[in-house]
């Protein structure tokens, strides 16, 4: 009966995908159907309704809309064009100079919030509409944004190793948290040498003709300062233990504000109304993603899909390096479907023993993993970040895929380093000594 419920949901799945239904309604109604089908329709349907409802009632997914609304405040506040006017001075006619400021907000703003969803909407929601300003490519700048939007989840502060550490029963949170440092830039730097490469190719360099003078230098750099000191004060606070990293994207709504509406007056009453909406919205499409997946997560539980995959994997081979690609492949498909948390603890359990069993520490394989799940969510079909960005960017998913290929050239490189090179993960954790 698991079997041919597993078939029922991927089935009903692919079905709706293929007639354009929206994502989370395509969640949603596979895993409802296979619900009715195979269990008790009453008991499946409270089930389903309580975990949509737990899925989104957490503390720490507060930062979705508080950095949501964050982020809406940047691009309505000139808070961002403050920042853009700082990175053009700095980066000069560098080629891709906008993309580049892209990447390096997404790993900031990912690493605060936890979330490669609040990061592709705050940063991208800023940074799309003043690349196409600029002659980029939108399909370009906004693959530069869905691509390198995840990379939060492996630099810390991050939530992610701390849920692992709970799956893999206690691995030391520390040392994972240092783990994830070199892979997330490795991922970064990768992903701003594509963006460099094809910026120079196409010619979008920052447009120029005249010669910036030292004071109009200083002037710049002082205007962005402000906004410059938000980032400085949630990295502080949370490193120092004054709040946590959802309370840290409560501080940046304020800090935004105070700078948007009272020291650079860009916003006024009649605006705050229309950035509520915005951000209200943006929120609304999130949080329906990531309660339907709370739903799927459930579902697979019971079709006992996990557990079939691991017995199977067992049986495939014997080779570590046949064993882990399969990990690898299994995990970048789960994370389309799943949100990282639901993963992590579904799959930890399951996978961890066969890891080990071939040689590898526990502290790499929960990088390997929130690499793989992180990766996931901008791979298609239904990848949660690659929607929500194309959704920031307002394209079609289809127009930005072919964007999206080098990006996933490079981080797929990273990923097998990181799978087969145990030092890129331990080096720094046993330089520490954590492990």
């Amino acid at each position: 009966m698991q079997a041919q419920a597993a078939i029922v949901l991927l089935v009903v799945f692919f079905f709706l995908l293929f007639m354009k239904v929206p994502i989370s309604f395509s969640i949603i109604s596979s895993a409802l159907v296979t619900i009715i089908m195979f269990m008790d329709p009453r008991f499946g349907m409270f089930i389903s309704a309580q975990k949509m409802a737990s899925g989104i009632d957490s503390f720490s997914l507060l930062a979705v809309p508080f950095f949501i609304l964050a982020g809406t405040l940047m691009s309505n506040g000139g808070i961002a064009q403050r920042i853009i006017d700082l990175a053009m001075l700095v980066l000069g006619r560098v080629p891709g100079s906008l993309a580049l400021t892209n990447i390096a907000g997404n790993t900031v703003f990912g690493s605060l919030s936890g979330s490669g969803i609040a990061a592709a909407t705050a940063i991208g929601g800023v940074m799309n509409p003043l690349e196409k300003e600029q002659g980029y490519d939108e399909a370009f700048a906004a693959a530069t944004n869905i691509a390198t939007a995840p990379v939060g989840q492996l630099i810390p502060p991050t939530n992610a190793f701390i849920v692992y550490s709970a799956a893999a029963g206690g691995t030391s949170v520390a040392a994972l948290l240092m783990a994830g440092w070199i892979p997330g830039l490795l991922w970064a730097v990768l992903c701003g040498v594509v963006a460099f490469a094809y910026a120079a190719k196409n010619g979008y360099v920052v447009k120029r003709t005249e010669k910036i003078t030292l004071k109009e230098a200083w002037s710049t750099f002082w205007r962005a300062v402000p906004s410059l000191l938000m980032i400085v004060i949630i990295i502080g606070g949370i490193l120092s233990g004054l709040f946590s990293p959802t309370e840290a994207a409560g501080v940046a709504v304020i800090y935004a504000f105070i700078l948007a509406f009272f020291i650079y007056r860009s916003i006024g009453l009649n605006d705050i109304y229309k950035v509520l909406v915005d951000a209200g919205t943006m929120t609304t499409i999130v949080m329906l993603i990531i309660g339907a997946s709370q739903v799927l997560s459930f579902v697979l539980s019971f079709t006992g899909l996990p557990q079939a995959i691991s017995a199977l994997l067992l049986s495939v081979s014997d080779n570590r390096i046949v064993i882990l690609l399969i990990i690898n492949i299994i995990l970048l498909i789960v994370g389309t479907f799943m949100d990282m948390a639901p993963a992590l603890m579904i799959f930890t359990p399951i996978f961890l023993p066969v890891a080990k069993s071939v040689g590898m520490d526990e502290i790499q394989f929960g990088v390997m993993m929130v690499m793989n799940l992180a990766i996931g969510t901008v791979t298609p079909p239904v990848g949660s970040v690659l929607f929500v960005g194309c959704s920031v960017a307002k394209l079609k998913v289809e127009n930005v895929i072919k964007r999206l290929v080098p990006y996933f050239a490079v981080i797929v490189t990273a990923l097998l380093f990181v799978t087969f090179v145990p030092a890129i993960s331990e080096w720094l954790p046993k330089t520490l000594g954590l492990i």
